[in-house]
């Protein structure tokens, strides 16, 4: 009985080391860290000189499709790399390894056809 909690201890141990840990981080930080002083101190720090515009300022559609295009292709390596890794293992049943081979194709075709969308639609032009 005793064996099926030792798990659960060691999670525990780690639990309060790391809450132990963090909030030793939190106290000295707050005795010993800079305090804000003035109105200089508040005010937003871009590149070292002053704030050019509010920061309220609207941007571009395209800006926020670009932004889920790199999304959606960062998601596609996340899916490609451990398939290409197993594939191996896949083709060793030879009617499992063509149709992995047919599912990569069509995951793959379906993001080439919303990418060739995209740009017919020109919504990466930014003029």
């Amino acid at each position: 009985m005793e064996a099926h909690y030792h798990g659960y201890i060691s999670l525990l141990t780690m639990i309060i080391l790391v809450s132990v840990l963090m909030g030793g981080v939190v106290v000295i930080n707050s005795l010993v860290g800079p305090k804000m002083r003035g109105d200089y101190h508040r005010e937003p720090f871009e590149c070292g000189s002053a704030p050019m515009s509010t920061a309220r300022q609207r941007f571009s559609v395209n800006f926020y499709l670009v932004a889920i295009f790199f999304i959606v292709f960062d998601v596609e390596a996340v899916f490609m790399y451990p398939w290409a890794v197993l594939y191996r293992s896949f083709v060793a049943d030879p009617n499992f390894g063509i149709i992995a081979l047919g599912e990569m194709f069509a995951f793959v075709g379906i993001l080439v056809v919303g990418l060739v969308y995209v740009v017919r639609r020109g919504a990466l032009k930014f003029t």
